[in-house]
């Protein structure tokens, strides 16, 4: 993943125990991403869908993506543009869903220092990566395991497997 690829990126605040039913409603679940993706967050943020741009990040509070086991609350993001979701904690089954599907969680104690608006940059390289909020604050997230890396930048776990060459 290029550190680089996340400069100035804008900031969708939400607060904490964002379930997978305000992420990829049931209402809509008969239809593919593109419809779900009209719908996202709807009934926590109204202006989330239709202002969201590709390289946007959300940051939430804790317990994020808690609720049913349905991946399209991950996928949906993905399918978005969104570059991460930061949060102090996320639902176990969304975190593994997110990471499967290749969108990156950046778990952030100190994420409810981020505001709504902000522009913030992600620092990737290195042992701990960072949020840089515009007033050059750098906030810690924790470690990120290589590979589950790997399958950020590889777009999903799926795609990665695609890559490995059988020996």
């Amino acid at each position: 993943m290029n550190p680089c690829a996340f400069q100035n990126t804008r900031v969708w605040r939400l607060g904490a125990d964002v379930d997978t039913d305000a992420l990829a409603p049931g209402a809509y679940m008969k239809h593919g991403l593109d419809v779900i993706g009209r719908h996202c967050l709807e009934a926590v943020r109204a202006d989330f869908a239709a202002g969201v741009r590709e390289g946007d990040v959300i940051v939430a509070g804790a317990n994020f993506g808690i609720g049913s086991s349905r991946e399209q609350a991950a996928g949906v993001l993905r399918h978005l543009g969104l570059a991460a979701v930061i949060a102090p904690s996320y639902s176990g089954l969304y975190f593994r869903n997110a990471f499967n599907l290749g969108l990156l969680l950046l778990t952030c104690q100190e994420a409810d220092k981020i505001e709504d608006g902000e522009r913030v940059g992600l620092q990737l390289d290195g042992e701990m990566p960072q949020v840089v909020r515009a007033n050059g604050q750098h906030l810690m997230c924790a470690p990120i395991p290589q590979f589950l890396m790997d399958m950020v930048d590889a777009g999903g776990l799926l795609p990665l497997l695609k890559q490995r060459k059988p020996t």
